[in-house]
């Protein structure tokens, strides 16, 4: 776990404004008391190469601003004409009101939501979000679990990080299918194959002679192989996806990559009178700020007795079984994030759609520079996580399958293993945020957790306290 650390000093979106950095700035149309959000088209050219220190500042000071931007209807706030759903989709029904709870948009901001303790944070149960079955055609004003699940928001301190793990797994996951194939044809025999990456494992693969695959053995991940590593369930591939989804569904403002001309034929899908409402370089800025976000730390308060509870909780976490899917650490290989990434699909740009990508070279942060490594020389990401699904309930214990539709193919009852680092910043817990302690939220585990709860459930009070003692040293720092 690394050191309490803390990023370098903001950068004025002002300032950036009046910086060359590699991209032309925007000028501003409006007066500076405008009711529009000044941050959008502060830069008219998405970032390429391996940017510098100053660069990459600049561009994260925009990205920052445009996550704490109060969107307006000079924006482009509002989708009369559209819904909420991440394929672009017409409404059946004109709306009455722009803002909808249930089906948004419903937030003014991105920070309304993430908020817990400080901006990119997570957020309390007022926030939570609804989501309909597989994101899509989605056209409903109601609360009713048979139209959507109610999710919490979740933090996204360290989010680059977990985006790069994901990244690199699934290419070992990938590489794993191509030799397995390969062998097979080679040997002209059915080979089976354990698919491990960073020590997960993701069940098994069988590849045929004749370069058939069967994936009935896979565990944890969908049947592309490729990690998806954001959201409750596991359903999102990158932090671009993410915030081109999310502008539209709780704003209602249409990054033009997947709601532009391109795929809609119209510059102004949702009809709401605003063309070009969020350029591909505006969704970089939010990707930027969003991926350089530091990772939660370990911080033992200074209250007598903490220390030492919080050191015995530390075994107690091993022995108990909880470190089996909340991993510690996993390594990372490579420190260099890039944007667009390689698996994103239609409507999300990937890197094969641009001239080129962007490098952001996390060595160049302090908190990523001092972060531990093995002695192969990979970094090691304190998530305490898997970047797994698990099926989490049982016949007995089933408080966590309360949602009625599956996600993206996913079971209702199945979840990715919720990464612990900064679990002591961002109650309550759950994926419906419906838990106010972690000791709730341990007996709720069941399914794949099952074993560790009830050796939680059944060991001494002085134990379970200590558990909880060291969870709640994992937190967020600004």
């Amino acid at each position: 776990m690394i050191s309490v650390n803390r990023m370098p000093g903001a950068v004025s979106l002002a300032l950036v404004l009046g910086l060359q950095v590699g991209w032309a700035p925007a000028v501003l149309a409006d007066e500076p008391w405008a009711e529009r959000t000044q941050a959008l088209g502060a830069i008219s050219e998405m970032p390429s190469g391996v940017l510098s220190r100053s660069e990459l500042a600049n561009l994260t000071a925009i990205g920052e601003a445009l996550f704490s931007a109060n969107f307006t209807t000079q924006d482009g706030v509002g989708r009369p004409q559209a819904t909420q759903a991440i394929d672009p989709t017409r409404r059946k029904h004109p709306r009455e009101q722009v803002f909808f709870r249930t089906a948004g948009p419903d937030a003014g901001s991105c920070a309304a939501c993430h908020n817990q303790p400080v901006v990119g944070g997570a957020g309390d149960f007022v926030t939570n979000v609804f989501t309909s079955e597989g994101f899509e055609s989605a056209d409903f004003d109601s609360l009713d679990p048979q139209f959507s699940n109610e999710r919490g928001s979740n933090h996204l301190f360290g989010a680059g990080l977990v985006e790069m793990l994901a990244r690199e797994m699934s290419h070992e996951l990938q590489s794993i299918r191509g030799e397995t194939l390969s062998r097979a044809r080679a040997d002209n025999a059915a080979i089976r194959r354990k698919l491990e990456t960073k020590g997960v494992e993701f069940g098994f693969i069988t590849a045929e002679p004749d370069g058939s695959v069967n994936l009935d053995e896979l565990d944890g991940v969908d049947t592309d192989l490729v990690i998806r590593p954001f959201s409750q369930k596991g359903v999102m591939t990158s932090l671009r996806q993410f915030t081109v989804n999310a502008m539209n569904h709780h704003h209602g403002i249409q990054p033009d990559e997947r709601f532009g001309a391109r795929w809609t034929g119209s510059d102004d899908h949702d009809g709401d009178g605003k063309s070009n409402e969020m350029s591909a370089a505006d969704v970089s800025a939010l990707v930027a700020w969003q991926a350089t976000l530091p990772a939660p730390v370990q911080m033992v308060p200074e209250v007598e007795g903490w220390a030492e509870a919080a050191a015995r909780g530390e075994d107690k976490f091993s022995d108990f079984g909880c470190a089996t899917c909340h991993r510690p650490a996993l390594p990372l290989d490579s420190l260099a994030f890039a944007d667009p990434g390689p698996f994103d699909l239609a409507g999300t740009l990937n890197d094969r759609q641009v001239a080129q990508k962007a490098i952001y070279d996390f060595t160049l942060l302090e908190w990523a520079a001092q972060l531990p490594r093995d002695d192969q020389g990979s970094v090691l990401v304190p998530l305490f996580g898997d970047l797994k699904r698990h099926v989490m309930t049982g016949n007995q214990i089933d408080a966590l399958g309360n949602e009625l539709l599956s996600q993206r193919f996913v079971e209702r009852n199945i979840f990715q293993t919720a990464e612990l680092w900064g679990v002591g910043s961002t109650g309550p817990y759950g994926h419906r945020n419906d838990f106010t302690t972690l000791d709730e939220i341990i007996l709720a585990h069941g399914g794949a957790g099952r074993e560790s709860r009830d050796a939680y459930a059944a060991a001494a009070d002085a134990d379970k306290s200590a558990l909880i003692a060291f969870l709640k040293t994992l937190v967020i720092i600004p």
